[in-house]
This record gives structure tokens, sequence and C-alpha cells, in this order.
């Protein structure tokens, strides 16, 4: 049992938004067992969290770890998305069994720290001639650090010689992916409620794959009853390829394809007519929006005050670490609201509404209704962040929106995932934070050199 004491606000993102001054949260287990004041547990571990803001816990829907080990590369610092890959591409072809493992431990230490207690990873990127599983790897890097996690089998078969964007020597067949899919589902996924491990599918994008794979994904996925994902509407330069050489829109690829539904969401969807959004919002087809993302590669901004108020379903993503060069969950949200006041103006969203996007709208996209909220039942997977020090002077008038608005340090006090405290006071607890920096950097140098 766990006992949080004397918490300064908790914010409890349940249905009616309540929010407890001075009150404490009774873990049992891997639930929450009971919010309230002056809260007793014989035999619990009591944590002590004075002014502390407690929320649930973040969601990250879509992510590149791998590149985590090529962030802040010169060759790609001012490059848009094309130019980018193509420069990246032929690096990640020498990932090997260490860059995986150690990357992904490596972002998922990163996403804790800041917050985040369930992530996502779009791994699509399986070179030629690579040794081991890379999902067994994800996996094992992922229980070591103590995330809950929901990868993505992906996949791109579209190389350059048949007029895809990303080099053969990254790219496997159509009949070779589907068969991958189908193990890696058999044996990692798992759908009770509060699995610390699942697997969806996630074919890359409609410039580095094939259509029968899209289809047959799509078909896989349904019947093995996992979410399916894909980039989709990131930039311009998509759209012209896809009109190129389907003669359609990336939507409508989609919609031909079967890649429609509430079991699916796409990452970025900058580049939707309102038709669009209107054709997502009644369809329950989500979005994962990637701000940082999209800022740094410069490729526009997405409509997601129009999204939300078309009801459509939008999560939050931090996207490649090479892309962002961050995996700081806290630090998304914030930008995810500055990016949407740029574009619609100052009231074009809250802090409140940046924060439920992080949260109930990552569990709602990757299918864990259990998880989102600060209430009796739901699963313990929850936040802890100090309000009390110098950044956060000034501001308490609101606790709750001083995260997003205050502050300069965006790193958790505790965090904790299914009843398990796995950073504590600021620092990892099932890993050496100095030896995985140092496997991190050694790795990278070994890609790059």
């Amino acid at each position: 049992m766990l006992l949080l004491k004397n918490c300064y606000l908790i914010a409890s993102f349940d249905k009616a938004d309540s929010e407890f001054c001075d009150s404490d949260i009774l873990i049992e287990g891997n639930k929450i067992a009971k919010i309230g004041a002056d809260l007793q547990a014989s035999g619990a571990e009591v944590i002590d969290c004075s002014g502390c803001v407690a929320i649930p816990g973040m969601v990250n829907c879509h992510h590149h770890f791998f590149q985590i080990l090529t962030r802040n590369l010169p060759g790609a610092q001012d490059a848009k998305l094309f130019d980018w890959l193509r420069y990246l591409y032929p690096i990640w072809a020498r990932l090997d069994a260490e860059a995986i493992l150690s990357s992904t431990m490596l972002a998922t230490a990163e996403l804790l720290k800041t917050g985040c207690t369930l992530s996502s990873d779009h791994s699509y990127l399986y070179p030629r001639g690579f040794e081991g599983d890379i999902m067994e790897l994800q996996f094992e890097a992922a229980r070591v650090t103590g995330i809950r996690f929901c990868p993505t089998r992906g996949s791109m078969t579209l190389g350059e010689s048949d007029g895809g964007l990303p080099p053969d020597t990254v790219v496997q067949d159509t009949a070779e992916v589907l068969a991958d899919m189908a193990r890696v589902i058999d044996r990692f996924h798992n759908p009770e409620p509060l699995s610390l491990r699942r697997v969806a599918l996630a074919p890359c994008s409609p410039f580095s794959v094939d259509p029968e794979l899209m289809i047959e994904t799509a078909r896989l996925a349904r019947e093995k009853s996992v979410v399916l994902h894909t980039h989709l509407a990131e930039t311009l330069d998509e759209e012209e390829f896809c009109r190129g050489k389907y003669g359609k829109r990336p939507l409508e690829l989609m919609a031909d394809w079967g890649w429609i539904g509430r079991d699916v969401y796409f990452a970025h969807g900058i580049y939707f007519t309102g038709e669009e959004l209107e054709l997502l919002a009644q369809t329950g087809t989500g979005i994962c929006h990637c701000p940082s993302s999209n800022m740094r590669l410069g490729s526009g901004i997405a409509r997601v005050r129009e999204m939300l108020d078309r009801r459509v379903r939008v999560g939050l993503g931090v996207d490649g670490s090479a892309s962002n060069d961050s995996s700081d969950m806290l630090g998304e949200v914030r930008n995810a609201l500055l990016l949407q006041r740029v574009r619609y103006g100052s009231t074009a969203m809250t802090a409140r509404e940046a924060l439920s996007i992080a949260i109930r709208g990552g569990t709602d996209l990757l299918g864990y209704p259990e998880l989102g909220s600060i209430e009796a039942g739901k699963g313990a997977d929850i936040a802890v962040f100090d309000v009390s020090n110098i950044g956060h002077a000034g501001g308490l008038a609101d606790p709750l929106a001083s995260l997003v608005f205050a502050g300069f340090d965006h790193t958790a006090k505790f965090t904790i995932v299914g009843g398990e405290v796995v950073v504590r006071e600021g620092r990892l607890c099932r890993i050496d934070e100095a030896e995985l920096i140092a496997r991190a950097n050694t790795a990278s140098a070994r890609l790059l050199h």
C-alpha cells in the first residue's frame, strides 16, 4: 500500500474535473483505493506530498525511441521532414540490439521523469541484417525502467527502388511484415484492463508502405482487436506525394484502405480540410498532436482547437527525439497550449485542456479507460510535481495551471506506475541514471562514427 499524504492539490481529471486541496490518496495494489483528507492506512508506505500537485499519469501516444541516439545532429538541425529523413535513414540503418535497448531505456526514463506513465513507440525501421527481436528488446527495456508500454510493430515496405522515400536497406516485404505482426501480438499483447504490455500495429506512412500492407494490416488488427496507427497529413510534401502516386489526398487513401474508425489514430494531422475534420469526428478517428516536432521541422500547426470543438479525439505525443530533441512530456503540454494560441489567439486553449489532452486524450487513443483519472477503482498511475520551488513562487493562485504556465524544471517529484514508485524525489528508482547516460552516449557515438 501507498499513502500519498498532504497533497497541496489533487487534480482528479474525473468527469466532473474535481480538484481537492490538502488531501490524500490511498493506493492498494495497482489501483487507487480512496481520496480524502486525513486518511490512515496501517502498514502503508507514507509519502509526504506537501507542496505538491498530483495528477493522473500523462500518456505519450507517438514517439520513435531509437531516434534519441541521433538527436541534435548538425546535419539535421535545419531540415524539413523529407530532407531530414533522407539524411538520417542511412544512420538509422546501422541500428543494433544495444542501440534499441539503450535508446528505449533512455526515452522511457525521460518520459517517466517528466510525468508520463504510459507510452507508445512507433518503431517502424527494421534494418536488413539486424540481429535480435526489436519488440522483445523494447519490452525488456521498458520493464527495466518501469513504464506502462504499448509499442507499435511498425513497418516500411516501399523503398527507393519502388518509388518510396526510405532506402531499400531499411524496408521489408509485405508478407514478412504481416507474419511478424501476428507473431508479436500473439507473444506480447496483453489485453487485460491494466496491462503493462500491449501492442498496436503501425505501418509508417503513405510514402513508405504499399497499399496491400495498409489494407492487410487493418484486417489483421481488427482480427486481433488491437489499435491502428500511422503518420498522416504531416507535411505538404506528403500530400503532393499521395496526389502524384495515387491521385488522392492522404485521408482519402486512408478511407479507401479501411483506416477509419475508433480503433485508428493518426500522428500529426496538420493538413486536413474542414470536411476531413468532420469525417474524423463522425467516425471517431483520433489524432495525436505533436507540437514540438511540428515546430522543430517547420511542418505547420495542427488545427487542434477546431478538432476539439468538433469532438475529434485528440491525444499528445512528443514524437521522435531527433525531431523534438527531448522526451519532456510536461514540456509538450506547454507547447501544445502555446502553439494553439499562436494560431487562434489567447483563448484558444486553457491549461486544463492541454493537460486533459495529455491525460484523458491519451488513454482514449490507446484504449485504457481504466486510467486517466484519480478516482477510487482506477489504475494507480500518478505524477506528483513539486510547486513549492522557486520556479512556481508567486504562481500558486492556480496550482494546477502553474504546471503549464510556470516552472523551468519539468521533473516530477514522484511518478507512480501501477502502484509502484518508479521516480522518487526526481530520480529513477529502477536504474542508475549515470550508467544509463554513459550507456546511451556510447551507443550513440558508435552509431554515428
